[in-house]
């Protein structure tokens, strides 16, 4: 009997795969993410393999959008923006699928984490943290006039107050005056 009960837990636990946790290192303190692989399979990937392969050497938080710097927007969001900064940098990787909230169920909640974008089908590296909640980012919003939202993919769990340090920099026109460097980002599992 016990070796059956024995068993039944073990299977338990292998059915139980934490998601994973990627760490981000910055001047300001660290931020650590959960990437929801299961619920968005491809842009966690996407996200995944810029993190394992050191594409994210080198990135930056530079925009921050906030209350004060969406004169023209009619919607307003709160986010801040990181990645590669460059449309043409070297280590960008293909653009993705969109995964829209509709069918992954990952809401642009405080503390989420999307993949910023143009048109559907166009993420590739650059990356967004939500600073409180942000319906109109997700599927039917009205952020974006194809109402696709953002594929969000995960959530800050630890080092929000870096976040909001972050959000309240100086910057013109949405980009930060000094960008912040993002000294490491680390899968830890």
């Amino acid at each position: 009997m016990k070796f059956i009960v024995s068993l039944a837990c073990l299977l338990i636990l292998i059915g139980c795969e934490e998601n994973p946790k990627v760490l981000i290192e910055t001047a300001f303190g660290d931020i650590l993410i959960e990437v929801y692989q299961d619920e968005a399979p491809i842009t966690a990937a996407n996200f995944l393999r810029y993190v394992k392969e050191g594409r994210y050497d080198g990135a930056v938080f530079y925009r921050v959008v906030d209350e004060g710097n969406q004169e023209l927007d009619e919607v307003k969001i709160d986010v801040i923006q990181g990645g590669l900064f460059d449309e043409e940098h070297p280590l960008a990787l293909k653009s993705i699928e969109h995964e829209a909230t509709k069918q992954t169920g990952v809401l642009h909640e405080d503390g989420s984490v999307s993949m910023a974008r143009l048109e559907p089908g166009t993420a590739s590296s650059e990356f967004f943290i939500c600073i409180g909640n942000q319906p109109e980012l997700d599927y039917g919003g009205k952020r974006n006039p194809d109402g696709q939202g953002f594929a969000a993919f995960g959530k800050v769990i630890k080092g929000m107050e870096v976040v909001r340090r972050i959000w309240t920099l100086n910057n013109t026109n949405q980009l930060l005056d000094e960008k912040v460097d993002i000294r490491s980002m680390r899968q830890i599992d």
